[in-house]
């Protein structure tokens, strides 16, 4: 006895289809919402692979940007003398050294995220989106114990905190905004191109110094701190100083313009991974 497709599944029975967003649409935010608990998943799997089967551990959060500043305060600070804007140069390379870390290892973890999860990209269905999202908030555990650092160094130099530390949530999301907003430019090119991965460190490297780490933002002349803070970087770290040092007066015109360059990237870029998203399994 044979029975017939028809019979076997009812008409009434709904069938979902999966189909490519159409047209350019950068980001839907319920459907991120929809899938919280998958983002919440990706970023507590991440952070349990990173300390896993280490020798260091959490220490190696704190040995990187702590002998960052070692190196920035010898060379820079003693050698070089580089003014530190009236503060003991190693609280003031270490201030920019937290967020900096912060936005380098987003960054590279963000640009990554997606060939990084090439079985999920091709098993299964999900906010492409959530994953270099996913990177970027693995990042903040070594953040915290850093400024844990932070708070330790300026105790030990006799630096208060400014009345504007009430600021700091604004500035961490800030750099977290700038990662994701250049992440998705290159986690979708790293689909195609794989040597981005390569060139990542080169650029992360010289973006360092073209970002007032080492150095404060006053020696920029004036005229020319505008077209400086095109650079994202430029007002979260000088933000982050004057949040927690108040070693400057607040920094509008540099916050200002760094705010649109992020917004700008941040448009294009999701405009861009949405556009090509519909590629990654087949490319990948």
């Amino acid at each position: 006895m044979t029975t017939s497709a028809s019979a076997a599944r009812p008409s009434d029975v709904p069938v979902c289809t999966i189909a490519p967003a159409a047209g350019w649409v950068p980001i839907r935010l319920a459907e991120i919402w929809e899938f919280r608990e998958l983002l919440f998943f990706l970023v507590w799997r991440e952070v349990k692979v990173r300390y896993k089967q280490t020798a260091l551990g959490v220490a190696w959060a704190i040995l990187q940007p702590l002998l960052a500043m070692v190196v920035f305060s010898i060379f820079f600070g003693r050698l070089g003398h580089i003014p530190s804007d009236g503060l003991p140069y190693p609280v003031f390379a270490f201030s920019a050294l937290v967020p900096w870390q912060l936005f380098a290892f987003a960054l590279t973890e963000s640009t990554n995220s997606v060939v990084a999860n090439q079985r999920l990209v091709t098993k299964v269905y999900f906010p492409r989106l959530i994953m270099p999202m996913a990177a970027i908030g693995v990042g903040l555990v070594d953040f915290c114990l850093s400024l844990g650092v932070l708070a330790a160094l300026m105790a030990y130099y006799g630096v208060a905190p400014s009345a504007a530390v009430w600021t700091l949530p604004a500035w961490t999301a800030l750099a977290l905004t700038t990662a994701l907003a250049v992440g998705v430019w290159l986690s979708a090119l790293n689909v195609r191109y794989r040597d981005i991965r390569y060139t990542l460190p080169f650029l992360t490297q010289i973006w360092l110094f073209a970002t007032p780490v080492a150095y404060p933002t006053s020696i920029v002349p004036e005229a020319w701190r505008a077209v400086y803070a095109l650079n994202p970087m430029v007002g979260v770290v000088d933000g982050f100083r004057w949040a927690l040092l108040g070693s400057a007066p607040a920094p509008p015109v540099t916050v200002g313009v760094s705010c649109l360059a992020v917004g700008v990237l941040l448009t294009g870029g999701l405009f861009y991974f949405r556009r090509t998203e519909r590629t990654f399994a087949d490319v990948i």
